[in-house]
Parts: structure tokens; C-alpha cells; sequence
């Protein structure tokens, strides 16, 4: 055996076994993400589109309420009325 062949052939089992250890690193991320997904699915979170809109609807309904908090004081102050 050559020294060329030797080394063409360390060469080639160490590609292989990168290209192994490649594939090993894609299989358990696959696995890990889907442990996280199923997990994260188990919490019952609330999507963060969900959020956003539930928000926007709070700060309506709290300006909607600002406005007729004001309508009922202006009603509760009594009136002056003028005698001719």
C-alpha cells in the first residue's frame, strides 16, 4: 500500500464520516423541534397575531368607555335654567 492510497483512503473515511455525523445532526434536530413544537403546543399559548388583535380591540373598547364615562358626567350635572 502506498502512502498516496493511504491517505486517498483516510481521506475518504473521514468524508464519509463527516458526511454521517451530518446526517445524525440533521435527524436530531428534527427530533428535538419536534419535542419543542409538540411541548409548546401542550402549553396552550396565545398566538401573537391572536394578541395583537385582542389589544387593539382593548384600546378601542377603553376609548369607547373614556366617551361615554364623560357623556354620563355631562348627564349627572344638573342643569341651570334660565327664567325670563
Amino acid at each position: 500500500m502506498s502512502k498516496d492510497n493511504f491517505f486517498d483512503d483516510l481521506g475518504k473515511l473521514i468524508d464519509n464520516a463527516a458526511g454521517v455525523a451530518d446526517g445524525v445532526r440533521r435527524e436530531i434536530e428534527t427530533a428535538v423541534k419536534s419535542q419543542v413544537e409538540r411541548f409548546v403546543a401542550n402549553l396552550d399559548l396565545v398566538k401573537r397575531e391572536d394578541y395583537d388583535v385582542l389589544r387593539e380591540m382593548v384600546q378601542i373598547q377603553e376609548e369607547e368607555l373614556k366617551t361615554l364615562r364623560q357623556d354620563v358626567d355631562a348627564l349627572k350635572k344638573p342643569k341651570t335654567s334660565k327664567k325670563t
